[in-house]
């Protein structure tokens, strides 16, 4: 089912929903009760955002005897990228470049670069630790 941009961003717009769907693309297919335990919310409350994004694309899922585990679309997350940085107000037209618009609205352009640099070696710390954990397995 394709939705509006509104309806997707509704969809989105959970925290729980969000924190899914980084669990489902840092570890793979999981199940209900994986989820559960790991968000710290009911199984039953999992099954109804799981059902959300299923029905809005961004997951899926194939049974798998008794266990049923929940998968990424890649396609339609890099669907809700394109649409993100079509709306996006920043200036980095999703590219992850300087953000031009802020900055040069910025009162204080070195104050606000400062913080960038911050913010992208966590970023850069994230993905290093990531390339750590696929290195192990």
């Amino acid at each position: 089912m394709i939705l509006t941009q509104a309806e997707m961003f509704k969809v989105l717009g959970v925290d729980n929903r969000i924190q899914i769907i980084d669990l489902l693309k840092k570890n793979g297919p999981l199940g209900v009760n994986e989820l559960s335990e790991t968000l710290k919310i009911s199984p039953s409350a999992v099954s109804q955002h799981l059902k959300i994004l299923r029905h809005a694309g961004l997951v899926y899922s194939e049974r798998n005897g008794y266990w049923i585990p929940y998968k990424i679309n890649e396609e339609a997350l890099e669907q809700c990228q394109d649409l993100l940085s079509k709306v996006c107000s920043c200036g980095c037209k999703g590219t992850g470049r300087i953000r031009e618009g802020e900055l040069d609205t910025a009162e204080n352009k070195l104050d606000l670069l400062k913080n960038w640099e911050k913010e992208l070696q966590r970023e850069l710390q994230e993905v290093r630790s990531r390339m750590e954990e696929l290195a192990k397995e």
